[in-house]
Parts: C-alpha cells; structure tokens; sequence
C-alpha cells in the first residue's frame, strides 16, 4: 500500500505563492479540518497567535487525487537550485502528441507569465521545443511538459 504524503514549499508569501500554484494546478484552497467552520476558527482552537494566521496556505487537488501542497512562512530568501521539482505537464505529458502537447504548454507559459512566473530556458528535442523550465514568483524552478 503506498504512502500518502503531500508536499511543503518554503516561502516568504504564502498566501500568494499558494495562489500561483493554484492557477498553476487547478488546486482550491484546502477546506479547514473536520468540525470546523475556517481556518480561522480552527487556529483560534488550537491557540495559533493570531499574527501567525498568514504563516501558511494549504491547497488540494478538488477532485481528491493529487496530493495536498502547503506553504509555509520562513524567514530565510530561497538560496540555491531546488533539488526536487514539478513537471507540471499542462501538455498532457510526453505520451501525447508533440502537435497537441506543444500549444498547451505554450499557452501555459502565458498564463503563468502574467501570474508572475518567470521563463528561464526553453528546452528542445530532436530539433523542436520540448518543455520550458520557469521559476514561480519565489523563484522555484518547475517545468511545463
């Protein structure tokens, strides 16, 4: 049986960097825990001091089958290359056509764009574009496939 797990991005913004992986993924915000009304409510629960409320954002996939993606505030700037990165592949993949696949990603990087992400390279195979490596507006490296 395989392990659920979700994924923890460090950031300065979670609120926003949560609204561009949003868009990114077509996520929702993470409803509040079973019993309660917000996370608000929830937070006043468990005794989080109020001006900790916006220390971290939570989405999850609406149709329940990707895993779960938080934000979290840290104080440190992002350093260095990520080591792990998504693939997000608004193409469908490289199991579909390249004809199909290519105006997709290409319409992705648009919308990204405006939502603040930046291209960093555009990689080709066999003479033609392949995926383009962007950076989210924190500057974590992801690909469109």
């Amino acid at each position: 049986m395989a392990t659920n797990w979700s994924l923890t991005i460090d950031c300065a913004h979670p609120a926003k960097l949560a609204e561009f992986w949003a868009l990114a993924l077509g996520y929702a915000e993470k409803p509040a825990p079973t019993g309660f009304g917000s996370w608000e409510e929830w937070f006043s629960h468990h005794e989080v001091p109020e001006d900790e409320w916006d220390d971290g954002a939570y989405l999850c996939d609406p149709e329940g089958a990707g895993p779960h993606m938080s934000f979290l505030k840290v104080p440190e700037p992002k350093a260095a290359k990520n080591r792990v990165h998504l693939d997000v592949q608004v193409g469908g993949g490289r199991e579909t056509p390249w004809e199909v696949r290519w105006p997709r990603v290409a319409e992705a990087v648009e919308r990204l764009t405006a939502a603040g992400a930046t291209v960093i390279r555009e990689e080709g195979l066999r003479g033609r574009p392949d995926h383009v490596v962007m950076a989210d507006p924190e500057g974590n490296e992801f690909c469109l496939v």
